[in-house]
C-alpha cells in the first residue's frame, strides 16, 4: 500500500498569485473568492477545452483543481519556452505549490485522479476507492522522467501528466510548502509573508 503523506502533488502558479493563494487558498476561478487579479500561465486555449470535458462522474473537468505527481512536466517547458501561442515566462516567475494525497484526503476534499493527461482519450479516470492501488496504477517512471521523447515509447509524454484533481477550492492550510527556483524567488515569498522553512529552492524542479 503507497505511503499517501509521501505521495507529493504539485500546482504551478505565477508568483505574483501567491498573496492571494495565502489570504483565500489555491481558487477556482468560478469561486466567490476568485482572484479579480489572476496572473494565469500556461496555455489558455488548453484550459478551455478542459471545461468542455465531461468527467465519468458527469462533472465537467474544468469544476476541478489540477495538480501534477512530479515536476518538469511538459506543461511548464512550454510555460519557459513559450510555444503554442504562450509568452514565455522567467523560471523565477513560477511557484510550485505542494501538498499530498494524504493531505488532501485529510481535509476531506473531493477528488479524482487519472493515469495520464485528463483531456486524453486513452486516459483512465479513478476514486477515492481506488487510492490504495495508486503505486499500481500509476507510470512513476514516467513521472520522474526529465524527457518525454522516445521513439519506442508514444505514450511517455501522457502518462508523465498524470493528473490529481480536487473539487472546489482548497484551503492555504492543505500547502506543505513551495518550491522555488532561485533564491531572488524565494525572498519574494519571504516578503509575502511566508516563513522560510516552507520554501525550497530547487532548480532541478525547471527547465
Amino acid at each position: 500500500m503507497a505511503d499517501l503523506s509521501k505521495i507529493y502533488l504539485f500546482r504551478m502558479t505565477h508568483i505574483e498569485n501567491i498573496p492571494h493563494i495565502l489570504q483565500y487558498g489555491i481558487v477556482h476561478s468560478n469561486s466567490i473568492n476568485a482572484n479579480p487579479n489572476f496572473v494565469p500561465i500556461g496555455d489558455g486555449s488548453l484550459i478551455a477545452t478542459r471545461n468542455n470535458i465531461i468527467l465519468n462522474n458527469g462533472r465537467p473537468l474544468g469544476e476541478y483543481i489540477p495538480f501534477y505527481f512530479g515536476v518538469r512536466t511538459p506543461m511548464l517547458y512550454v510555460i519557459q519556452h513559450g510555444f503554442n501561442m504562450v509568452a514565455p515566462m522567467p523560471a523565477e516567475n513560477i511557484v510550485y505549490c505542494v501538498t499530498s494525497v494524504q493531505k488532501i484526503i485529510e481535509l476531506q476534499l473531493n477528488f479524482i485522479f487519472t493515469d495520464g493527461h485528463a483531456v486524453d482519450g486513452f486516459t483512465s479516470q479513478f476514486t477515492r476507492q481506488d487510492i490504495d492501488n495508486l503505486n499500481e496504477i500509476l507510470d512513476w517512471h514516467a513521472i520522474k522522467a526529465k524527457y518525454w521523447h522516445k521513439d519506442n515509447d508514444l505514450d511517455l509524454k501522457r502518462r508523465k501528466e498524470a493528473e490529481f484533481l480536487v473539487l472546489g477550492d482548497i484551503p492555504t492550510n492543505a500547502i506543505l510548502g513551495y518550491v522555488v527556483y532561485n533564491q531572488n524567488s524565494k525572498n519574494k515569498l519571504i516578503k509575502y509573508g511566508i516563513d522560510t522553512a516552507y520554501i525550497f529552492i530547487n532548480h532541478e524542479y525547471y527547465f
